[in-house]
């Protein structure tokens, strides 16, 4: 196809520089794009300036024959329209041949997250007496207590805490920076950690300055989270399927059943758009649902 990689590499400039998205976001804008380059080539089709919007039909109905899920065919869409609107404003096209095209509905999911008895049970399960039970008592007990996802959990530096105040400065998506706090259970975990186990893990390695770090010394990196999660759930008697993001959906739903307001929510987590946050308040529901049903006389 025409000039295929070097409108791609305007469009990365432009992701980089301008909307400051991370190199993951970027990679799967590129993914989708290239998916779509290679779709046109099987048409026979030279150009995306050639693209009809009789074409954007045939390329979603060849993503629903593909059996893609409708939350990854509304990201597919959504990145190509994106692109093109980039094509549009750089003249390089003339019109966005997606901007009419509707994205499917998304599917209803309520989050999965943890009862504070399951809580409980986790958090019993490192043993504190050795640096990486410490270390993992203090990740369990951020991770809970803070909502924060476990890319920027791998990300904390000890400059990002303040023990005193009780706060972590977050670093999110887009590189935006947000204030979250955290309780007495996060505190104590974090003291104990950094005043014992993390110095004799450190020891091992040049100190990077990360507040989490492996068996060697090293950054903890987000996949090292997930084994250490996994291992966690081992230990216990926990029979559940854990992964990192339920403790996030744990922070929200706990928070909004006790009776946080959205919009504090919205910010602690970091989300740019309020219906993003939203949907813990389907989890609210549904266990105000279950309490009156449950309790009510003539339920």
């Amino acid at each position: 196809m025409e000039n295929v990689k070097n409108y791609l590499n305007l469009f990365v400039d432009y992701l980089q520089i301008e909307k400051n998205y991370s190199q993951y976001t970027i990679v799967n804008y590129i993914a989708d794009i290239e998916d779509l380059a290679a779709f046109l080539m099987e048409e026979g089709i030279p150009s995306f300036k050639e693209v009809t919007y009789q074409d954007t039909r045939l390329y979603l109905t060849n993503l629903h024959k593909k059996q893609f899920a409708r939350k990854t065919i509304s990201r597919k869409i959504s990145s190509i329209r994106s692109f093109y609107k980039f094509l549009n404003r750089e003249k390089i096209v003339s019109e966005n041949p997606f901007a009419l095209v509707s994205l499917p509905k998304k599917e209803y999911r309520i989050p999965k997250f943890l009862f504070p008895e399951d809580i409980n049970t986790l958090f019993e399960a490192p043993d504190v007496t050795k640096p990486l039970g410490q270390r993992n008592k203090a990740l369990l007990e951020v991770l809970y207590a803070t909502g924060i996802r476990v890319s920027e959990c791998a990300g904390l530096k000890l400059t990002d805490l303040d023990l005193f105040t009780g706060t972590i400065l977050v670093t999110g998506k887009g590189s935006k920076q947000r204030y979250v706090p955290f309780g007495s259970y996060a505190q104590d975990a974090l003291e104990a950690y950094l005043e014992d186990g993390r110095k004799k893990l450190a020891e091992k390695s040049a100190d990077t300055g990360y507040v989490f770090v492996n068996h060697r010394g090293g950054p903890l990196t987000a996949r090292g989270i997930r084994h250490i999660l996994n291992e966690l759930i081992k230990q216990s008697s926990l029979t559940l399927k854990l992964h990192p993001h339920m403790f996030r959906h744990t922070f929200a739903t706990h928070l909004l059943n006790e009776g946080a307001d959205l919009r504090s929510v919205q910010e602690l987590l970091g989300h740019e758009h309020l219906s993003s946050t939203q949907v813990y308040t389907h989890v609210s529901k549904e266990q105000l649902r279950k309490t009156y049903m449950s309790h009510h006389p003539r339920a």
